[in-house]
C-alpha cells in the first residue's frame, strides 16, 4: 500500500482507499462503503467519513447497528471518553464485555502462555483478527514492532486510540487477497481462527509471513467442533487442526491457562487426547522450540507498571460478573480467586507478582 494522501492510500492496481487515522480500509465486498468514506475525507469530513465506518460490522454479527448521532459522540468526544465509553457507544454489548475484561479472561492468558512457552523475543509481530489490540499491546511492550489486521474497522480504531496506538493496522477480510506485509518473527491468530474460512489458505497466507529461519506461528484458542462451547464459528476438531497443520505442537487451552498461572511448562497434546478438550492451540514454524518454563516475559508486565485490582470484583471484593454468560463461559477457568482483598492500586514487585500473575491485579490501559 503506497500512501496517496494524508488520509487514503493506493494499492497495486492504483485503487484508492480510505485509510483515516492511519488505518487502510481494505476490506473486499465494501466497495460502496469504502467509496462513500472517501468521497467525505476528500471534502474535509472525517467525522463523516469515521461514522459509516465505525458501523460496519463482521458477518458473524447479529447485534443492533450503532445509532448515527452516538458515533458521532464518540468521533468529536472521543480523548475525553473511556475504552468502555466507547464500547457502548459502539453497541457492542456482550463484545464490550469480552473485551473489557479480556486483560483477565482465561482465554487471554492461554494465548500469552502459548507465545511464552515458546518465547523468542521477536523483533516482529503479526497477528491477524486483532480485535482491539490487546496481544499487540503486550508485544509492541516488549520491543516488538506489531501489525495487525481485522475485518472490522471499529475494533481497529479502538486499538488506534486507547490500546495500541503504534501499531500499524490495516482492515481486510483474511479470505480475500492479502496485500504484501513483509516477513514477521512471530505470525499469530488468537481466539478468532473458528470463524475464519477458507482455513487451508489462510494458513498459507500466514506461513508465508514467517521469518524463514526463525518465524513461529502461534494459534491460540481454537474452538473445538467435538466439545460444546459459547460461540458461533466454523470450529474444527483437533484432528481437523493437525492435518492442517502436521507439523504444529497442540495444546490444551485450559492446560495453558493453568501452566501461566502457576509458573510452568505447559505439557502438549495429541490430537486423540485433545477430543474433549473445549478448544486448543498450536504452534509451529522454523523458530519453534521445546516448551519452557514461563519466564514471566508475557505472563507478567515490567516491573514498576501501576496495577489495578481486576475490575470484576466489586466493592465487596466478590467476583461480579458483568453478565451470567460471562461467567459461565469464563469462570470455570478462571485464574483469580472469586473473592480477593487485595488493594484497589499497586506496582509490579516480588510482593505483587503473584497477584498479578493470577490476575487479582490487571495492567489495564490507562483510559479503561
Amino acid at each position: 500500500m503506497i500512501p496517496d494522501t494524508p488520509h487514503s492510500v493506493r494499492d497495486a492496481a492504483g485503487r484508492r482507499w480510505p485509510a483515516p487515522d492511519g488505518i487502510p480500509f481494505l476490506r473486499a465486498g465494501r466497495e460502496a462503503l469504502a467509496n462513500a468514506a472517501l468521497d467525505a475525507l476528500d471534502a474535509n469530513d472525517p467525522e463523516a467519513a469515521l461514522v459509516l465506518l465505525l458501523a460496519d460490522q463482521d458477518d458473524w454479527w447479529r447485534g443492533p447497528t450503532a445509532d448515527p448521532l452516538a458515533l458521532r459522540h464518540l468521533v468529536r468526544d472521543r480523548p475525553q471518553l473511556s475504552l468502555r465509553d466507547a464500547m457502548a457507544l459502539l453497541a457492542w454489548g456482550s463484545v464490550a464485555d469480552y473485551f473489557a475484561h479480556r486483560w483477565s479472561d482465561p482465554t487471554f492468558l492461554a494465548g500469552l502462555a502459548l507465545v511464552e512457552a515458546h518465547w523468542t523475543a521477536p523483533r516482529s509481530a503479526f497477528e491477524l483478527a486483532c480485535g482491539i489490540g490487546h496481544h499487540l499491546r503486550e508485544l509492541s511492550r516488549r520491543g516488538a514492532a506489531v501489525t495487525g489486521t481485522d475485518v472490522v474497522f471499529a475494533k481497529l480504531w479502538v486499538a488506534r486510540h486507547w490500546v495500541c496506538p503504534e501499531a500499524r493496522l490495516l482492515c481486510l477480510d483474511a479470505a480475500q487477497e492479502w496485500p504484501p506485509l513483509g516477513l514477521f518473527d512471530l505470525v499469530a491468530c488468537h481466539d478468532a481462527f473458528y470463524f475464519l474460512e477458507p482455513k487451508a489458505a489462510i494458513l498459507a497466507h500466514l506461513r508465508a509471513l514467517l521469518e524463514p529461519d526463525r518465524g513461529l506461528l502461534a494459534i491460540g484458542h481454537v474452538h473445538n467442533r467435538e466439545s460444546a462451547n459459547f460461540s458461533a464459528g466454523a470450529a474444527v476438531s483437533a484432528a481437523e487442526m493437525a492435518a492442517l497443520l502436521p507439523d504444529a505442537v497442540l495444546y490444551d487451552d485450559a492446560e495453558l491457562t493453568c501452566a501461566l498461572a502457576a509458573d510452568r511448562a505447559p505439557r502438549s497434546a495429541q490430537a486423540a487426547v485433545l477430543r474433549d478438550a473445549e478448544a486448543f492451540a498450536a504452534v509451529a514454524g522454523p523458530g519453534l522450540a521445546a516448551a519452557r518454563p514461563s519466564p514471566g516475559v508475557l505472563a507478567l508486565p515490567p516491573p514498576g507498571t501501576a496495577l489495578r485490582r481486576n475490575p470484576l470484583y466489586g466493592a465487596d471484593g466478590r467476583i461480579a460478573w458483568p453478565s451470567e454468560r460471562y461467567g459461565r463461559e469464563y469462570g470455570l477457568h478462571a485464574t483469580y480467586p472469586l473473592a480477593s482483598q487485595v488493594p484497589p492500586l499497586a506496582v509490579l514487585d516480588g510482593a505483587t507478582a503473584g497477584a498479578a500473575r493470577r490476575r487479582e491485579l490487571v495492567d489495564l490501559p490507562e483510559r479503561w
